[in-house]
């Protein structure tokens, strides 16, 4: 059996590359490898040349194979905090490697032009019972960090994005919950030949200016097919704000690619009922997909949870911006006091530059549980990445309530879909609330459209709940089994609304 001194050396030859002695949180010696932004594209430039090799840890029992109560009986210590006691307005969590979280992730912080690599050991952890021994120098190592401040109060410092799993990271604004998550790319979602998931497999973590506000986070990503340099700037608060600067080096001609990706969870809600078992009205982090597109034109999508696996692609040449909304803030629409769907924030990807042509691509997967993420969204240029040369992409991501511009004149509060006494009929209900509607003395004319299947007993009238319009509408899918469905308010030959799409299938 290792004893602890055997861990700290197995730590400190492994392919982590982690040095013996290296910084823990609280350390401050000015030890450290000069860093810059440059070297992490030099690494990734590198890293594309060679065949992708995933990093790895050997572990004795517990920690190869820790169960998720045992994953949550580590537990970093709070006093460890980074920067902590400088009352710098953020401070650094680290988390530990274990459970679905397998794949260890380097850490460093950046300190007056120098990286310090962090080192995961029992200063920083504590363990609970579950643990039933762990030596000085246990076999585990991060497996991503989390960010604290005062983002919901003055005198607390509460987490306010998390950077965990493969190239997954979350966020959220002021007195929201966390809910739906970004991540640095997508490689083959929904393809046959199978989804691949790049890894985030290190992180640079600059020290912030006293009161300056945001954060700067250096990531290096690896796969099969691709590695990339990362560039992240946070700034916490009623929206959090991520601005995303990436350099992406493919191993690999890459045709089905997702840039700007974000992955949520809808289970149930008006618009799609199929799972019927759960007592709350709806579940889900959120409630539709908003497009603005490169003609100004804005879109609405409800999701769905479809008995099959379904794609939705959205033609487009230079987008203007697209995400994933909850739109729906009352407590009633959800029932649930624990989970608070309705405090689940709204991810909206703003491009920077001119991406060309693509499509924003919706992928809704079958799900019986809350626990899976089942919405993919994300951009796929037309032209693939093609490997020899760098490819460049910068977005921000706001995180928070709404779309971070304009209202459109009109836009979509819920869709209702519900069953008739024939198999084939479906009604629909259509909400529209804003100030073409609400501020109007005529009803808007409803210009409804449907790709197969029978519309009837079409009907505009003004619902009082929401100081807008109700738009309800009969469908007979007859022998079809799918059919897409398009609506927008008219009044005279002017658009007053969003445009409503509908993906129906049986």
């Amino acid at each position: 059996m290792r004893t602890g001194a055997a861990w700290g050396a197995l730590l400190a030859a492994g392919r982590l590359g982690l040095m013996p002695g290296a910084a823990t949180a609280q350390d401050a010696t000015e030890t450290g490898e000069p860093f810059s932004a440059k070297d992490v594209l030099k690494r990734a430039e590198a890293l594309a040349g060679q065949d992708f090799e995933r990093p790895t840890l050997e572990a004795a029992p517990p920690f190869n194979a820790l169960s998720v109560e045992q994953f949550r009986d580590i537990r970093f210590r709070p006093e460890q905090a980074l920067w902590q006691p400088h009352s710098l307005g953020v401070e650094v969590h680290l988390l530990p490697r274990g459970w679905i979280y397998e794949t260890p992730v380097e850490v460093s912080i950046v300190e007056n032009g120098k990286a310090r690599r962090l080192v995961a050991n029992n200063r920083m952890f504590s363990f609970g019972p579950k643990i039933s021994s762990a030596p000085a120098e246990a076999p585990y190592a991060f497996s991503g960090f989390r960010l604290q401040g005062p983002i919901d109060r003055g005198d607390e410092m509460n987490a306010f994005a998390v950077f965990q799993g493969a190239s997954y990271f979350r966020a959220r604004g002021r007195d929201q919950t966390f809910g739906l998550s970004a991540r640095g790319l997508a490689v083959n979602t929904a393809q046959p030949s199978g989804e691949e998931f790049p890894i985030f497999r290190a992180f640079w973590i600059e020290r912030p200016r006293i009161g300056g506000g945001e954060v700067v986070v250096h990531a290096l990503l690896d796969s099969r097919s691709v590695s990339g340099a990362y560039r992240f700037v946070i700034r916490q608060g009623a929206n959090t704000i991520i601005d995303v600067d990436a350099v992406l080096y493919p191993r690999r001609s890459l045709k089905h690619v997702g840039l700007a990706p974000l992955t949520s969870m809808f289970l149930r809600g008006p618009a799609q009922r199929r799972v019927n078992h759960d007592i709350r009205p709806s579940v889900h982090n959120s409630q539709g997909l908003a497009i603005l597109n490169g003609r100004g034109e804005r879109l609405w999508r409800p999701l769905t949870n479809p008995r099959t696996l379904q794609t939705s692609a959205f033609m487009d040449d230079s987008p203007r911006g697209f995400g994933l909304l909850q739109r729906d803030r009352r407590l009633s629409t959800f029932e649930d006091l624990n989970a608070r769907f309705d405090k689940r924030p709204s991810l909206w990807v703003e491009p920077r530059g001119n991406w060309g042509k693509g499509f924003v691509e919706l992928v809704e997967i079958p799900s019986e549980e809350e626990i899976h993420d089942n919405i993919v969204v994300y951009w796929n240029p037309v032209e693939p990445l093609e490997p020899g040369k760098a490819h460049n992409l910068s977005y921000r991501l706001h995180w928070g309530e709404d779309m971070p511009i304009a209202p459109a004149p009109s836009h979509v509060v819920q869709t209702a879909v519900g069953r008739t006494r024939k198999d084939t009929v479906r009604q629909f209900a259509i909400d529209f609330s804003g100030p073409a509607v609400s501020e109007a003395l005529d009803l808007p004319i409803a210009d409804l459209s449907a790709g197969t299947g029978t519309l009837s007993s079409a009907l505009v009238e003004r619902h009082p709940g929401i100081n807008g319009v109700r738009v309800s509408f009969t469908l007979d899918s007859g022998s079809a089994d799918m059919s897409e469905l398009r609506l927008t308010l008219k009044r005279g030959d002017q658009y007053v609304s969003e445009t409503w799409l509908y993906r129906w299938t049986a």
